[in-house]
């Protein structure tokens, strides 16, 4: 019989979390451009997000469909259903971050892969109403605090963090299909120590290599692209670095099929470059050909008026156009939630043809997109759905949207989604994680098709 709402006691996450001020006491280095003021003022919000999760007491709750504008009396929304909620205390964590998924493709089963400050936690969502937590890879350090990104491929997960000594974890997935009902601690299948620390990570899948982002104490990719093959999944090899534009926060890799016929056929980065610090003029789109991973080529990089911080940014399914989200602009310039729509058809020579702007003023975090749908997790303005049909013309439009954190839609850290998974086997079910809350399972209805 399988589990439901697997239990951790309170111990455990105290034991284990952020109740210990030896896990606050470690932060980031100042230095290189990514880091300043306005960092530490994001990292105290985080720690204070992680102490308040580990004194809450939030209830797992089952389906809630949105009506009249909420969901279980709590959540503001509008045509998004809440599946099932399931709070830091049934996770084992006090903190989470990053999400992604995976779909066993020999059982079809659905899984979240919840990035938190312990670690990695493994949640059964292939019945969405009733999910199991399964358990959790803890991080490779004894700091529990520190957020970290997850990455699939060929059924591994691969795990980056910005703790020191971190390197990237590597989890055999399939193990998942052994579980016998209890929460499990997991250790890692195997580990890649070609990096100490990396803010993120991303696969192109197509390829088997993975890009670890924000890597420090290697002194090698000066904080650029950090190119591993993957290929033999247990055995990652360094494979190379794209350091031409500086930091890369975030990136996006793809074997190129839009309409650039120059570049058709090769293996192309979009990434999101943050060199400078948060408000100054060093933020720009950049675009890097890395299909010869020791002579990688600058392609097109452009500014854009008012930037705070590049953070991330992902492609339509044609890849002709680059939706971009700025970390820093909202609480920097005063703007609403903000969305950059760039026109990428010509590679070297990127141009910014729409901004939309939210009526929140939330700052927005990370995009995907799916079919003609694009999903954004906003921090303090929960999960918006917007409709890219017009993205040509360089318009966005907000379809739908489950608010995570009704206290307000604030430009602050203090709390609200981290990230959103929108592509597993079931269609318009969505894992989203809650910094401060814990794992939603949400389902966008179904007259917003995908298709």
């Amino acid at each position: 019989m399988r589990k439901r709402w697997s239990v951790v006691v309170l111990s455990l996450v105290i034991t284990t979390g952020l109740a210990g001020t030896s896990a606050m006491a470690h932060h980031p280095e100042e230095g290189g451009g990514q880091y300043s003021g306005v960092i530490s003022q994001q990292w105290s919000a985080f720690e204070s997000v992680a102490e308040k999760a580990a004194e809450g007491s939030h209830a797992p709750q089952s389906f809630a469909p949105c009506i009249d504008g909420m969901a279980a009396d709590e959540f503001p929304c509008d045509g998004v259903d809440m599946m099932s909620f399931i709070p830091h205390g049934d996770l084992g964590t006090t903190f989470a971050n990053d999400i992604w998924g995976w779909t066993d493709p020999e059982t079809k089963r659905d899984y979240a892969l919840l990035g938190a400050g312990e670690g990695t936690v493994f949640v059964d969502i292939t019945d969405p109403k009733r999910p199991d937590v399964l358990g959790i890879l803890p991080t490779h350090t004894s700091n529990n605090f520190f957020w970290r990104d997850i990455k699939v491929y060929a059924d591994h997960a691969f795990i980056v963090s910005e703790d020191n000594g971190h390197g990237m974890q590597v989890f055999d997935l399939t193990q998942l299909r052994d579980w016998d009902g209890t929460y499990t601690t997991y250790t890692e299948t195997a580990l890649y120590t070609g990096l100490s620390s990396a803010h993120n990570i991303n696969i192109n899948e197509d390829t088997g290599f993975a890009y670890a982002l924000g890597v420090r104490n290697t002194g090698a990719c000066g904080g650029g692209l950090h190119m591993i093959d993957i290929s033999d999944p247990t055995n990652p090899t360094f494979a190379g670095c794209s350091s031409e534009n500086g930091y890369v926060h975030d990136t996006q890799c793809v074997i190129y099929e839009g309409p650039d016929a120059e570049h058709r056929g090769k293996e192309i980065c979009f990434n999101s470059n943050a060199p400078g610090a948060y408000g100054s003029t060093n933020h720009w789109v950049a675009i890097v050909d890395v299909t010869d991973k020791s002579n990688p080529v600058a392609l097109g990089r452009m500014s854009y008026p008012n930037s705070g911080y590049s953070h991330q940014g992902w492609l339509t399914p044609d890849q002709q156009y680059f939706l971009h989200g700025d970390e820093g602009d909202e609480f920097i310039h005063g703007l609403g939630t903000t969305t950059r729509i760039w026109d990428v058809r010509d590679l070297d020579n990127p141009v910014q043809i729409g901004t939309f702007e939210n009526e929140t003023t939330s700052i927005d975090h990370n995009i995907y997109t799916e079919g003609r749908l694009a999903f954004a997790s906003n921090y303090s303005s929960g999960l918006r759905v917007y409709d890219t049909r017009n993205v040509a013309d360089g318009v966005l439009s907000e379809v739908a949207y489950f608010d995570l954190y009704p206290e307000d839609d604030g430009p602050h850290f203090d709390g609200g989604t981290w990230s959103n998974y929108p592509y597993f086997r079931q269609k318009n079910i969505l894992a989203v994680s809650s910094m401060d809350r814990g794992l939603f399972v949400l389902r966008v209805r179904g007259g917003l098709s995908n298709n």
